[in-house]
């Protein structure tokens, strides 16, 4: 691989820099939105799991009690 000094590196750069789609705000406020949705919905279903785990294990350690 070719080695380029410093001063055609960074024309590199802003030049790759410059092809980026960057997201507008509303992409990016919907993205936030759904990340923290999923979130959420994720946190619910592992407490829901955990909460019948639990219960199980309850009811069964309570049965040989």
């Amino acid at each position: 691989m070719a080695k380029t000094n410093p001063f055609q590196f960074m024309q590199q750069v802003r030049a790759e820099t410059a092809k980026v789609t960057w997201p507008t705000r509303r992409e990016v406020l919907m993205t936030t939105i759904m990340v923290l949705v999923m979130a959420t919905l994720t946190a619910i279903f592992f407490f829901l799991v955990d909460l019948a785990i639990r219960s199980g294990l309850v009811a069964l350690l309570g049965f040989f009690n």
